[in-house]
């Protein structure tokens, strides 16, 4: 099969608005009065990112979920999306492959409301590599950020932590996953999209590089220390299950895709009405103070070591 073959079979049926049906060099969007652009942009690299063996919808879904998390901790709505796709010669990237790939990016696109835009695809002498940019909308200035927390705010995460890397150590065989939960939490994030934070939090990204790292992401950019009370962090059932072998993993694991959020005390009974609304759980995991860093401590009040803090691809 050609390219233009390739692109017109797997593709152009994802096409939407403003795409051209994937016939022209470029395409169109245009924001809605009152709202301007988000954009992310995530790639994601075979056994980096995902194993050669994972299910090819999975791959897809992983791919655009990691980038709605993204609009999801900026408090912006999905619009549009940009894939690229460098293809390995001589692989098992074939035919059905990209049939089920493109399948998984159709379902995830009717859930999210959001279509194909355009992008590109080449040949590739390594791995299978994927790239996304995503479009969002949010109300002109108003976009969160990561740089505006501000001293006495609470800190409060959706989800629960550590079900991804411990589902990645699964995958590689090193623990046990009886139910297959974990599994499913590495394969297939769910991003909190939906939540309107905006008036209400101030400070927000998504944990993609675990807990420590991202939560020094807030503390660096806004100016501030982040204190974190270790007994708080909300765990699933799985994932205690490995506790204490694997829970200092949890707190820097990646792969969460799940909000960090500052905000101020007064302000809190807001935040949950918002996460209730939308059946996402809420829990206070800490609080920003004077100073620079992370600190987490116990249940004792003693500081915690850890060897690292989180997920570095350099």
């Amino acid at each position: 099969m050609g390219e233009f073959d390739f692109i017109a079979r797997y593709f152009r049926p994802l096409a939407g608005k403003g795409s051209f049906e994937l016939r022209n060099d470029g395409a169109v969007l245009s924001p809605p009065a009152g709202e301007e652009l988000v954009i992310s942009s995530d790639t994601m690299v075979e056994n980096l990112h995902f194993l050669p063996d994972d299910p090819a919808d999975t791959v897809a879904k992983k791919l655009l979920r990691c980038n709605l998390s993204d609009l999801a901790a900026m408090g912006a709505r999905p619009a549009a999306y940009m894939l690229n796709v460098s293809v390995p010669s001589r692989s098992h990237y074939g035919e059905a492959w990209f049939a089920l790939f493109s399948k998984g990016l159709a379902e995830d696109q009717k859930r999210y409301r959001l279509s194909l835009l355009g992008g590109d695809t080449t040949g590739s002498t390594g791995p299978l590599v994927l790239s996304l940019t995503i479009f969002g909308y949010a109300p002109i200035g108003q976009a969160l950020r990561r740089d505006t927390a501000q001293l006495g705010d609470e800190i409060w995460v959706t989800g629960t932590l550590g079900d991804a890397v411990l589902g990645l150590y699964a995958r590689k065989g090193k623990l046990e996953d009886s139910t297959g939960a974990l599994v499913e939490a590495y394969r297939l994030p769910t991003p909190r999209t939906g939540l309107k934070l905006h008036g209400i939090v101030n400070a927000a990204l998504d944990i993609s590089d675990g807990l420590l790292q991202d939560c020094g992401h807030i503390a660096r950019e806004s100016g501030v220390a982040v204190e974190l009370e270790a007994a708080s962090i909300p765990f699933s059932r799985p994932v205690k299950a490995h506790f204490p072998q694997w829970q200092e993993e949890c707190f820097i694991g990646g792969d969460d895709y799940e909000l960090l959020i500052t905000c101020s005390p007064t302000q809190s009974l807001a935040l949950k009405k918002q996460c209730d609304q939308a059946h996402i759980p809420l829990t206070r995991i800490g609080h920003v103070v004077e100073g620079v860093g992370v600190n987490m401590r116990d249940e004792n009040g003693h500081l915690m070591q850890f060897p690292r803090t989180g997920w570095q691809h350099f």
